[in-house]
């Protein structure tokens, strides 16, 4: 059986590492075989990769930006998606190719035809089964990123490099992810964001639930 592909998107501070990090165990609960994975940062390549990128010291050239995301991708989809989807595995990705259209698309304002040849040279024309949008505004944001920053290491741990980008460049990705959502309503799937932990994964579930059984997937295994 060909796996499933679940992307999890938002604005910095919508809270979907937890959520795919909820998700993951509850499915494994379920006795399913997962993959918790993310971008940039889901191969040894893509870890250093991610250092760069998200360093707020380094000076990134914009188009080096796209690139270098592409790169990681390239490498994300060959050396792990693939494999595992071919094997059966549901796989969580902590972001994926919608995260480029919105943060290198809108966000940098490359052009919509260059994003999406750069997409699909570096997936291959993989794309996800499933997306999870968290959906948050960008005041809300700002504000979980401060709270964030100031419990972190006492105050020590400071913002990566995309978060220090002004509120109007939020705004643009916030925009864009929505666009995307409106034109793909069948596979992504919005998520208030705004809500309680709690409230948002059980919304969750209610999408991801159902979304396995049509598949068959949910089914095959008992719950332990």
């Amino acid at each position: 059986m060909t796996g499933a592909f679940i992307t999890f998107e938002g604005i910095d501070g919508s809270g979907k590492s937890t959520q795919v990090r909820m998700l993951a165990s509850v499915l494994r609960l379920r006795g399913m075989d997962v993959v918790q994975t993310r971008e940039p940062g889901g191969t040894p390549l893509g870890a250093r990769l991610r250092e760069a990128l998200l360093d707020a010291q380094e000076q990134v050239d914009p188009l080096a930006e796209l690139l270098l995301y592409a790169a990681d991708r390239a490498q994300h989809v060959r050396v792990m998606l693939r494999p595992a989807l071919d094997a059966g595995r549901v796989v969580l990705s902590d972001r994926y190719a919608d995260a480029t259209v919105a943060y290198q698309g809108a966000g940098r304002g490359f052009e919509p035809s260059l994003v999406a040849e750069v997409v699909a040279l570096a997936t291959g024309g993989l794309k996800p089964d499933l997306t999870l949008l968290f959906d948050l505004s960008v005041a809300q944001s700002g504000e979980r990123s401060r709270q964030r920053t100031t419990a972190a290491d006492g105050g020590a741990h400071g913002h990566d490099r995309l978060e220090l980008e002004a509120e109007h460049f939020h705004a643009r990705v916030r925009d864009a992810y929505l666009q995307i959502a409106a034109a793909e309503p069948e596979r992504v799937r919005i998520v208030d964001a705004s809500l309680s932990v709690e409230e948002i994964h059980a919304h969750v579930l209610e999408i991801v639930v159902p979304f396995l059984e049509n598949r068959g997937q949910w089914s095959q295994v008992k719950t332990q």
